[in-house]
C-alpha cells in the first residue's frame, strides 16, 4: 500500500496485537545490530527504519566520512534484500542505472538488460552529481516504483527503497535536486560529526576487525511491518494537528506566524502531510504502539517538512535554515492533549 493509500481512521482500533509487539521487537532488534557497526549517528538509523517502514525514500546529506554509505549498506545487511550502490557522476546516462536495450546478432532481436536499481536497496551516491536526464529517470522509479525500457515497464521488487547522498560543501560538477525531485524523498535527514566520545569509540570498534551485522528481518517481514504500520490508528484530532502544521506553512498570517511572511516563499506540497501521517505512524509502532501520538508527528515534521520549504531569496541569502522555520511552526501549532481512559488507547481533546 503506498502512502497515498493510507486513510485516516474514525474509530479506535483494539489494544497492541502480539503480533505488533513482536514486530517492534524485531524492529528493536535491527536497530541494535545496525548500531553495532555504526557509532553515534542514532537519529540517522532511525530514520532509515522510519523511511523503510513508511514506505518512503530517504535523503542524506553530509560531509563525506560521516558513516551515511556505511549505514546504508548494514542496513540492507541487516535486512537480507538486495543491496546496489551507483555512484552518481555528471556524465552518467539514464541507461547506466535503469538498463538498456541490446542488440543480439546471434538472434536478430534485442533483449533487455536491467539496470542496477532493480534491487530492494539502492544507495544513490552524491545523488546531486547527476545530469537532468538522469533525475528524471530517478522521478519515474521512486515515484512509480517502475522503469520504462523501449516501450516496455517492468517493475521494481518490493519492497523498494531509493537512500540517496548529497555533499552540502561541495559546488562544483553538482546540479542541484529540482523541488520535484526532492517532493519524492519522504525524509531529508542532516548527518552531522560525531561528537568527542563517538570519535574515540569509532577509533576503538573500526581501526581493527570492523564488527559486522547479523541478518534479523527480511523483505517478507518488512512487507508485513508495512501493512502493520498501515493499521496504527491515527485519531481524527491527530489528523486535524498534521493538517494544520500544513497550512501554517502556506498561510503564514492566518496561524499567527507573520514573522515567516518574508521568510517562506511557497509552503510545503500535499505530500508532506501524507508523509507526516506515514512517519507518525512508523515512529509509533517502532514504539511498540498502534496509536499515533502527537509527539510522534512532532518528532519527525523537521525530515518530512525542511526540504520541501522553500524559502524566499532574501532569507536564502541570510542563512535561514529550513530547520529552524519547521521548528517555529510546530512550536505554535497546539498539539491535541491526549485523555487516558483505561482502554489501551487515548482519546484526544
Amino acid at each position: 500500500m503506498t502512502t497515498s493509500e493510507r486513510t485516516v481512521a474514525s474509530t479506535p482500533l483494539p489494544g497492541p496485537s502480539p503480533d505488533l509487539i513482536r514486530l517492534a521487537e524485531l524492529v528493536q532488534r535491527a536497530l541494535h545490530e545496525v548500531k553495532r557497526v555504526i557509532v553515534g549517528q542514532e537519529h540517522m538509523v532511525e530514520q532509515l527504519m522510519v523511511t523503510l517502514i513508511a514506505g518512503g525514500h530517504c535523503l542524506l546529506e553530509g560531509v563525506p566520512g560521516v558513516a551515511k554509505t556505511l549505514a546504508v549498506r548494514t542496513l540492507a545487511d541487516v535486512i537480507g534484500g538486495t543491496f546496489a550502490r551507483v555512484q552518481f557522476t555528471p556524465d552518467l546516462v539514464p541507461s547506466d542505472i535503469v538498463g538498456t536495450r541490446i542488440y543480439r546478432p546471434s538472434q536478430e532481436s534485442f533483449d533487455v538488460e536491467l539496470g542496477p536499481v532493480f534491487v530492494n536497496f539502492v544507495l544513490a551516491d552524491e545523488v546531486n552529481r547527476a545530469p537532468a536526464k538522469v533525475q528524471s529517470a530517478m522521478l519515474e522509479l521512486m515515484g512509480e516504483q517502475q522503469v520504462s525500457i523501449g516501450g516496455e515497464t517492468f517493475a521494481l521488487p518490493d519492497p523498494f527503497i531509493v537512500i540517496a547522498t548529497q555533499n552540502p560543501i561541495e559546488s562544483e560538477g553538482v546540479y542541484p535536486l529540482p523541488e520535484a525531485q526532492r517532493d519524492r524523498f519522504l525524509l531529508k535527514v542532516d548527518v552531522e560529526h560525531p561528537r568527542g566520545r563517538e570519535e574515540f569509540e569509532i577509533l576503538r570498534r573500526m581501526s581493527v576487525s570492523p564488527p559486522t551485522a547479523n541478518q534479523v528481518l527480511s523483505p517478507a517481514l518488512i512487507r508485513e511491518l508495512r501493512t502493520a504500520a498501515d493499521r496504527v490508528f491515527l485519531h481524527n484530532l491527530v489528523a486535524e494537528y498534521i493538517v494544520r502544521i500544513v497550512l501554517a506553512t502556506r498561510s503564514t498570517s492566518e496561524f499567527q506566524l507573520p514573522e515567516l511572511d518574508q521568510v517562506i516563499e511557497l509552503g510545503v506540497s500535499p505530500r508532506a502531510t501524507l508523509g507526516l501521517a506515514a512517519a507518525g505512524r512508523a515512529m509509533a509502532l517502532m514504539s511498540g504502539r498502534d496509536y499515533v501520538l502527537p509527539q510522534d508527528v512532532a518528532k519527525v515534521a523537521r525530515d518530512v517538512m525542511a526540504h520541501r520549504i522553500m524559502l524566499t531569496f532574501d532569507a536564502a541569502a541570510d542563512g535561514v535554515n529550513p530547520r529552524a522555520v519547521v521548528d517555529r511552526v510546530v512550536s505554535t501549532i497546539a498539539p491535541p492533549e491526549p485523555v487516558w481512559t483505561g482502554t489501551g488507547q487515548p482519546t484526544f481533546r
